[in-house]
């Protein structure tokens, strides 16, 4: 919904809104929140809210360490947690340095500039994250175990799948933030779970990812749970991915979903340390439905990008290697200049692969190229790339990549 700053005003006194959450993300796309009173409203419309810079991730030293905090007015959400009395809203955030230019390490302002490209372009992506989970029991002190809740597997239902009432309070929760859910299930691993919601835009799903790891972790506190976004948590289980649904439509119509996965499939080893950014990332591809080699094909899953048997509206490619731990902002930015690129130059789709890569031989592999196999790889590969440096600040690749 579009709020003009009056709207919100009268929102905020209408509702009985006692305290107002400045919400932004760090490079890493860890949520940050600044509470504030009604009061303070107008002078974070017209001035900004401080903040101190060196104690977030990738957001500079003590030396240049204040930024500000700028509200904008049509993010504005009632959070539904908070009793009717002394409500609780939030606003999204761009981030400024003290003069008024834009912070280059603002990821959210970073994928702006990219749906701008693209508008630019007579482009328009749409994006759909599925992003897995596991619950976890706590222990007696209240502090996270890798016990996991239930020991159910794919698609199980409940008894057996004890997660079923957490996931219908999430989807009720998401609903109630304008949030629409497609589909929950009990993923394969032991207490793993997976909630899809609808297509949208590529700021509209990026702002609904952050929403959803805050809404999955709210839920799970409120059940005496954990909920685990991590690559990898158990050793011996399946990983958690983050796969990507992305679509693209043309002013003229032209069917461009080949160009755009052949301009992903050529970028994708040079931004994997965005897409995939911890140690533990890389313990999760080349296994468990967890892509590693390049490659592209319709319906298979041990391939990078899949193509779903789906039609008109819904035809879209699945990038399947990302994981949870990647901040949406900036995958989404990055994704969208692979496939901006792969339209412009007019790339070629290489021949499709149709057979199972996690069972094929070595000699077959060789064919291929691969992602990096550790994070460092990854890091090197970001460091030395052109098309990184090119969409990205120096100070945020630094961040990710020393």
């Amino acid at each position: 919904m579009q709020y003009a700053w009056e709207d919100v005003q009268t929102f905020v006194q209408e509702e009985d809104v006692r305290f107002i959450h400045l919400v932004f993300c760090d490079v890493f796309g860890r949520q940050k929140t600044v509470a504030i009173l009604p009061s303070e409203l107008a002078r974070a419309v017209s001035y900004g809210i401080a903040i101190d810079a060196s104690a977030i991730s990738g957001f500079g030293g003590a030396v240049h360490s204040d930024l500000f905090l700028h509200p904008i007015s049509d993010s504005l959400t009632l959070l539904p947690w908070r009793p009717e009395q002394g409500k609780l809203v939030e606003l999204r955030c761009f981030v400024t340095y003290p003069d008024g230019r834009l912070f280059e390490n603002d990821t959210r302002s970073i994928l702006c500039d990219a749906v701008q490209r693209a508008e630019e372009a007579g482009l328009c992506f749409s994006f759909g994250p599925e992003l897995e989970f596991y619950l976890f029991c706590l222990d007696d002190h209240g502090e996270p175990t890798k016990r996991p809740y239930d020991r159910a597997s794919y698609m199980d239902a409940a008894p057996d799948d004890k997660g079923e009432g957490i996931r219908r309070e999430i989807c009720m929760m998401l609903q109630a933030l304008n949030i629409q859910p497609e589909g929950a299930h009990h993923e394969e691993g032991p207490g793993q779970n997976e909630i899809d919601f609808r297509y949208a835009d590529a700021l509209t799903a990026a702002d609904n990812a952050m929403t959803f790891r805050y809404v999955v972790k709210t839920v799970a506190a409120r059940n005496g749970l954990f909920a685990d976004f991590s690559p990898h948590p158990l050793e011996h289980g399946p990983g958690s991915g983050l796969h990507i649904n992305m679509s693209v439509k043309a002013d003229t119509g032209r069917d461009l979903l080949p160009h755009m996965i052949a301009g992903i499939l050529e970028h994708v080893p040079e931004i994997t340390v965005f897409l995939n950014p911890t140690e533990e990332s890389y313990a999760r591809l080349g296994r468990d439905k967890a892509p590693k080699y390049v490659s592209w094909s319709s319906e298979n899953r041990s391939q990078l990008v899949r193509v779903p048997a789906a039609e008109g509206e819904f035809r879209r490619a699945e990038l399947r290697s990302p994981d949870p731990g990647a901040n949406p902002y900036l995958a989404f930015a990055l994704l969208i200049h692979a496939a901006i690129d792969g339209i412009e130059l007019g790339l070629p789709l290489p021949p499709a692969v149709d057979l199972n890569l996690f069972t094929a031989d070595e000699a077959t592999l060789a064919q291929y190229r691969h992602l990096p196999d550790s994070r460092s790889e990854a890091a090197r590969l970001a460091r030395s790339s052109a098309f990184v440096r090119k969409h990205l600040p120096q100070m945020l690749i630094d961040a990710y990549c020393l």
